[in-house]
C-alpha cells in the first residue's frame, strides 16, 4: 500500500519556526543597570569687605505752579542752579546724568477737603557719581541749598566690583572643599574627583553702614564696608 507523499508546510508556519530559531539562537542574559555612583554634594559661601570707593546718589528737584509752564520754569531754574553748584563741588559733568524728568498735574493739595487737581508739578532728577567720598557730605548740603528737595537714595560701590567677587569666588570654593573634606572624614569615606561646580547665590555689594556727621559739618554721610558674596554648589564621588 503507498502512502500520499507528505504536505510541504505552511509557509506562515515555516516562518515562525525559524523566527524562533533565530531569537533561540541569538537571546544573550541582560547586564543589570550599573549602579550611579556615590557621591557628596556640598556649598560654600565666600565674602568680601571693603571700604566704599565711590557712591551713586540720585537727587533732584520738584516745583509746583499754577500753570505747566510757571512749574516747568521753576524747576529748570532751580536745577540749573543746583547743576552749578555740584560742579563747582567737584563733580564733573560726565559724572551726572538726568534720569528722570516729568510734568503732571498736581494732586498732593486738597481743595475743599478733596483730592482734586490744583495746578502743576514738575519734577526732575540727576543720578550723580561721587569718586571723592570725604565730599559726599558737602556736596549733597551744596545741592539742596541750592534747590535740590529730592533725594531718592545713596548707592556706595567699588570701583573694581569684579575682582572683588572673584575673591569671593575663590573663598566660597575653599570653604565648600572644606565642607566636603570634614564631611567625608565624619562619615568613615574617602573623597574622589571633583564632579561638578556650579555657582548660586552671591551677590552684592551690600553695604554694612554706620551713621556718622561729615566732617565739614555737611549731610550726615555714611562709612562702613561694601560687602560683595558668591556661593558655589560642588560634587564629589566619594569611595
Amino acid at each position: 500500500m503507498k502512502h500520499a507523499p507528505l504536505a510541504p508546510l505552511a509557509p506562515l508556519a515555516a516562518l515562525a519556526l525559524m523566527a524562533g530559531l533565530a531569537t533561540a539562537a541569538t537571546a544573550q542574559p541582560v547586564d543589570p543597570a550599573p549602579m550611579p555612583p556615590r557621591s557628596i554634594t556640598v556649598t560654600g559661601e565666600g565674602h568680601v569687605r571693603a571700604a566704599p570707593e565711590l557712591a551713586q546718589v540720585r537727587l533732584g528737584v520738584s516745583e509746583t505752579a499754577d500753570t505747566a509752564r510757571a512749574a516747568l520754569d521753576a524747576m529748570n531754574a532751580a536745577m540749573n542752579r543746583v547743576l552749578a553748584r555740584i560742579e563747582e563741588a567737584g563733580i564733573a559733568p560726565e559724572n551726572v546724568q538726568t534720569g528722570q524728568l516729568s510734568l503732571g498735574r498736581d494732586y498732593a493739595r486738597p481743595h475743599d477737603g478733596e483730592r482734586e487737581p490744583e495746578g502743576f508739578v514738575a519734577s526732575t532728577m540727576v543720578e550723580m557719581r561721587v569718586t571723592d567720598l570725604d565730599s559726599l557730605g558737602a556736596v549733597l548740603d551744596a545741592a539742596v541749598g541750592e534747590g535740590a528737595n529730592r533725594l531718592e537714595g545713596i548707592e556706595f560701590a567699588l570701583a573694581d566690583r569684579a575682582s572683588a567677587h572673584d575673591e569671593a569666588r575663590r573663598a566660597a570654593v575653599a570653604d565648600a572643599q572644606a565642607r566636603a573634606a570634614l564631611y567625608a572624614e565624619a562619615a568613615g569615606v574617602e573623597l574622589g574627583p571633583l564632579l561638578s561646580l556650579s555657582e548660586s547665590g552671591g551677590g552684592g555689594p551690600r553695604p554694612m553702614m554706620e551713621m556718622r556727621m561729615a566732617a565739614d559739618g555737611g549731610v550726615p554721610i555714611a562709612q562702613g564696608e561694601v560687602e560683595i558674596s558668591a556661593g558655589v554648589s560642588l560634587v564629589y564621588a566619594i569611595e
